[in-house]
């Protein structure tokens, strides 16, 4: 689970947040994410074409909605990879909250208007999620089939596969008038048969609050998931006032990136004579970049030498 972040002073905020939140009524907990200036600073460290900003902005919202779910310390990532003109979509979200993105695509295979859905830009291929808790432990890893068209169908699929815990979930994410990009997603999750408000109602009722809950939550506009005009709060007491919303203090999430030199290092070492050789200019000095944040590092020959990247055999 994204860590709890600092009190917030004053009026709480509302945008690039994690809202926890549980329907008491019917045994259900929810997230909330509303990003904004975090979605601005990945998608402007890349020259992406619109359709590739639409997609990675999507896959962000979903990756931090997700990623709230869980109990973890370390680095949750979903990837998506498929033999279309997108090869893959990356986001990852630290325990902290740090969040981070990238896409991998062939610019001659983009399509040409701006209406294609995820699923065209993938084709076909697979999600993937990966727990990171660090090297003493064990990665957990899920992975499933592409289906259906937008990147929300494919973490229903996901939680259809692999979770006994009913969930149910809509992402949004749209570049404003004013240039600014805005993601949105809620997330309704049952809760386990063991917790204790379940034990307090009958099955059937629960079934039926159940269904309830996805209705309400189907009725809700993808303008409402990403309009800074309504508030979180707001904007769940409309929708389920009537199932006893309860909710806690947001979470912050932002951006940020984990490269570094020693870490660029320590994947040049690792590289073949020939691979090496490829990442050199015409002066001798090696140049890798970042995926993530586009932070490009640059190695002259004699600091080769002294972090001992070489080309040799």
């Amino acid at each position: 689970m994204i860590g709890a972040a600092a009190p917030v002073e004053g009026a709480a905020p509302e945008t690039d947040i994690v809202q926890a939140f549980q329907l008491e009524r019917d045994a259900v907990r929810g997230r909330m994410v509303r990003l904004g200036p975090l979605l601005d600073d990945v998608l402007a460290r890349h020259a992406y074409p619109p359709v590739i900003e639409q997609l990675l902005a999507e896959v962000l919202t979903a990756t931090v909605l997700l990623a709230s779910l869980l109990k973890y310390d370390g680095v949750f990532t979903l990837q998506v990879k498929g033999d279309g003109p997108v090869s893959v979509v990356v986001a990852d979200v630290t325990t902290d909250g740090v969040v981070r993105g990238y896409a991998g695509f062939d610019r001659d295979r983009l399509p040409t208007g701006a209406n294609a859905t995820p699923r065209e830009l993938i084709g076909q291929g697979y999600l993937a999620f990966t727990v990171d808790q660090g090297e003493d432990t064990e990665r957990y890893q899920g992975i499933v089939e592409l289906e259906g068209a937008e990147v929300a169908d494919w973490m229903l699929h996901y939680f259809a596969q692999s979770e006994q815990l009913g969930t149910h979930l809509k992402v949004a994410a749209r570049r404003a008038r004013d240039g600014a990009w805005r993601g949105g997603g809620l997330l309704l999750q049952r809760l386990p048969e063991d917790d204790p408000l379940r034990k307090q109602s009958a099955a059937v009722e629960l079934e039926d609050a159940w269904v309830r809950a996805k209705l309400l939550l189907d009725t809700t506009a993808e303008v409402e998931l990403i309009d800074r005009s309504l508030a979180p709060n707001d904007l769940l007491f409309r929708l389920f006032h009537e199932e006893a919303v309860r909710v806690w203090p947001p979470t912050l999430v932002t951006r940020g990136c984990r490269c570094s030199s020693d870490r660029v290092v320590r994947v040049l070492k690792t590289l073949s004579p020939d691979e090496l050789g490829e990442l050199r200019d015409e002066t001798g000095a090696v140049t890798a970049t970042c995926e993530f944040c586009s932070t490009v590092y640059r190695f002259d020959e004699e600091e080769q030498q002294r972090l001992k990247v070489t080309a040799e055999d």
